[in-house]
């Protein structure tokens, strides 16, 4: 009985050892296998790897495993992710798609890998059927040049004084061809140069909007698509904020060794975003306006470690600065109030003036000192650090990302509380609308038409300090409802009383009861047609009794 017992252990053995080699062979193929048993592969879903992509690699996996099916096959998958690479090894049907691919190389002995691009990006991958096979990957097979590959390098050999020669006509005809073009723009615009040396006494800008606005804007176009770093000599600097110096500078125009004077923003490395948010904004074509800053182009200045704004240079300086030295007429203040809000207007009009559709803009840090004042006293705004495109594309969370910015002193309510309504980008051209009537106010402040005029004076005045704080601002302008004041006195004059209900309406605490920069702009008009009929009617009055005298005395 016990050999009996014996007997049948062996022939069991022996069964199952012929039956896993015809499985596995197919008795070298005679036979088809009687069944298929599963793949041995190594299982590690992701490693980090100090494999390169190159060469024969190691995936270091130390967990070996039975794949799940007999279909499946071993895998292999190499990614790198910035300066990490990482080794994912698996068992995988080749009947189904992996990360979106189906593997094609499944029954090769040896897994090589192929570059593929995937749903999540490109990587390289492999599979192969035998035990363990995928952890041993190859990169590159190294074969000795083929007959064809010889060929080609001899003709290429060949060739290449030919094609040297090629390229070196072809870059001289492009040279002299670029040469010519610009020889003949030159030539074109010999006639409207200025006669005789740049008077900076009388104007110190150049491409004033107002008297060289076609010439100004095909120079500017062609400055924005230089490579070159212009010819630019800095004069002196004439304003500095947080993130920028501006200069007074130098522009070389012709070889005739003349200059004309220009403004040059300059940005440090670090605030590289704040110049590209402002070049952005600037290389928009719809924003050219007389009331907007005339910009010329956009430098990167690598050895200098700098990021350069070129722009029109205008020598009565920002606004702050002008009306801390002067007192203003009414006239000046109805051209300055105006000339702001038509500006403001084209920023946040959804048409350029030639009736082109145009994305929004606000400018979301409106004050003084980031208005200029031209030398025919018109507003024109500048400073487009903070500004931002209303783009039908952007989303609630963009916009929410944009963050709390601006000036303090210049926040409107909604702004300092964090509660602006990201839902209704009306929202951001309200809060424009609030800065802006704190402009009109520092504006009406300065004008002999109000009576005793004080010493300038910012917004809020000493009631806050000098560079108030968010928090201070918010006791001020939000618990207390405070706004600058404005005196009985102001309304005695017609106009100044229109003006000063126009900022309180700007200023109102409810950003949906403000109005808009367009609304603004014709109130102005309007002012100044009213103001003309109330002089001419006056002057009528004054006449009659003349005339009635002169009858009674026939």
């Amino acid at each position: 009985m016990e050999r009996f017992r014996n007997s049948a252990v062996w022939l069991g053995a022996f069964y199952l050892i012929c039956m896993t080699v015809l499985s596995r062979s197919g008795v070298d193929g005679v036979f088809p296998p009687l069944f298929k048993l599963a793949a041995l592969c190594k299982f590690c879903d992701l490693l980090p790897t100090s494999c390169n992509g190159t060469g024969n690699c190691k995936s270091n996996c130390s967990i070996t495993s039975i794949c799940g099916l007999p279909e499946q096959v071993c895998v292999a998958i190499w990614r790198r992710n910035d300066n990490n690479h990482t080794l994912e090894t698996v068992c995988h049907d080749p009947a189904l798609p992996l990360y979106g691919m189906h593997l094609d190389d499944y029954n090769s002995s040896t897994c090589v890998m192929k570059e593929k691009k995937a749903e999540d990006g490109m990587l390289f991958i492999c599979s192969c059927n035998q035990e363990e096979c995928n952890d041993n990957v190859i990169f590159t097979q190294i074969q000795g040049p083929t007959v064809e590959s010889q060929v080609a390098a001899v003709i290429l050999v060949s060739l290449l004084p030919l094609l040297v020669l090629a390229v070196l006509v072809v870059a001289m005809f492009y040279w002299y061809r670029v040469y010519r073009r610009r020889q003949s723009e030159w030539d074109t615009r010999k006639p409207h140069k200025r006669k005789g040396p740049l008077d900076c006494s009388d104007a110190c800008a150049i491409m004033m909007d107002d008297d060289r606005s076609d010439s100004s804007s095909t120079h500017a176009n062609s400055l924005n698509h230089n490579t070159e770093p212009l010819p630019i000599e800095l004069d002196q600097l004439v304003g500095k904020g947080r993130f920028a110096e501006v200069y007074k500078a130098k522009l070389k125009q012709n070889p005739s060794e003349q200059f004309e004077t220009v403004a040059v923003k300059i940005f440090p490395e670090e605030e590289y975003a704040s110049w590209k948010n402002e070049k952005d904004i600037f290389s928009d074509i719809d924003l050219k306006h007389e009331n907007v800053l005339h910009f010329l182009t956009a430098e990167e200045r690598k050895v200098e470690k700098q990021y350069w704004l070129i722009t029109a240079f205008h020598s009565c300086g920002n606004l702050q600065d002008y009306l801390m030295r002067h007192v203003i007429s009414w006239e000046d203040l109805r051209v300055l109030g105006s000339s702001l809000a038509r500006g403001v207007a084209h920023l946040h009009s959804d048409h350029s003036t030639g009736g082109r559709p145009k994305v929004p803009i606000v400018h979301r840090d409106l004050k003084s000192s980031n208005i200029l004042v031209k030398q025919d006293l018109c507003c024109c705004l500048c400073d487009f650090g903070l500004a931002l495109r209303l783009d039908n594309s952007l989303s609630v969370d963009d916009l929410a990302n944009s963050g709390q910015v601006g000036t303090a002193r210049y926040m409107a309510p909604e702004v300092l509380e964090s509660r602006i309504n990201l839902e209704n980008i009306e929202s951001f051209k309200q809060a424009d609308i609030y800065s802006m009537a704190l402009v009109l106010w520092e504006i009406t402040s300065r004008c002999t038409a109000i009576g005793e005029v004080k010493e300038y004076e910012p917004p809020f005045g000493s009631k806050v300090r000098e560079h108030p704080c968010v928090e201070s601002m918010k006791d001020n302008v939000l618990r207390d409802r405070g706004r600058p004041e404005i005196p009985d006195s102001w309304s005695k004059h017609q106009g100044v009383a229109i003006v000063c209900g126009t900022i309180d309406e700007c200023w109102d605490h409810d950003p949906e009861a403000r109005l808009t920069a367009h609304c603004v702009a014709e109130r102005f008009d309007e002012i100044e047609d009213e103001m003309d009929k109330l002089s001419s009617r006056s002057s009528s009055e004054e006449k009659i009794p003349e005339d009635l005298s002169q009858n009674d005395g026939k």
